[in-house]
């Protein structure tokens, strides 16, 4: 049987709905996540075991757990998601934002870790010479240490982005799938797979599996496996 469908009729909505959700969970967890592997490598003795483990958590969790912890604190009927949603007028249940924070949480350890381990393999020799000069902190970091550790930290926001591109689990159950708002790929994928659609599903796979391919094949040309 031939592989054969109308792609006029196809709704690329949950395409740009991933792509917007991948690029800006991976622009926050970026930020959050050079912020954190800096926090953790200047730390010594126990204390830097117990803060990697928890920067660490969500990578380890089912994502329904993860999303089932999000919808407790967000949801209306707890103190802070009250506040959130009455107080601040932040709409995070069943709306994009949601989202965006379910994907980045999800996402996070991994542009974390690869941020860590990029910051570990600086040579401190070289950070002591430019302490010795007098350097600032903040100039030894965005002098020396960001640009010694840019294939480890640009590796880590390419698998940070395909992470969150693909993110289902947290995403439905913060989000939810709402056509045209909170519905991505992975969403789409699970939702016509129900109704029989196999050939729409397997339109999806295809999509999400290249731009997977493609931005390993880029990680690979950052590290400088050719």
């Amino acid at each position: 049987m031939r592989f054969i469908m109308d792609y006029s009729q196809i709704d690329f909505s949950p395409l740009w709905i991933s792509l917007k959700t991948g690029i800006v969970a991976s622009l926050v967890s970026f930020v959050l996540g050079i912020l954190a592997a800096w926090f953790v490598v200047s730390r010594r003795g126990r204390t830097r075991g117990i803060w990697d483990g928890i920067l660490t958590m969500p990578l380890v969790l089912p994502p329904t757990v993860a999303g089932y912890i999000l919808l407790r604190i967000f949801s209306t009927r707890h103190s802070f998601g009250n506040f959130v949603d009455k107080g601040l007028s932040i709409h995070v249940i069943h709306t994009w934002l949601g989202c965006i924070i379910a994907a980045t949480v999800i996402a996070f350890p991994l542009m974390y870790r690869n941020a860590r381990a990029a910051f570990e393999q600086v040579d401190e020799n070289v950070i002591y010479a430019a302490q010795t000069l007098g350097l600032s902190e903040w100039t030894i970091f965005f002098k020396i240490r960001m640009p010694m550790a840019k294939p480890g930290i640009l590796s880590g926001i390419t698998l940070t982005f395909t992470r969150a591109l693909g993110e289902y689990g947290a995403t439905s159950m913060l989000a939810g799938n709402i056509a045209g708002k909170t519905s991505t790929i992975s969403q789409q994928i699970a939702m016509v797979i129900q109704s029989g659609d196999f050939k729409t599903a397997g339109f999806w796979c295809i999509v999400i599996t290249a731009i997977s391919f493609i931005c390993l094949v880029i990680i690979n040309f950052i590290t400088g496996d050719r």
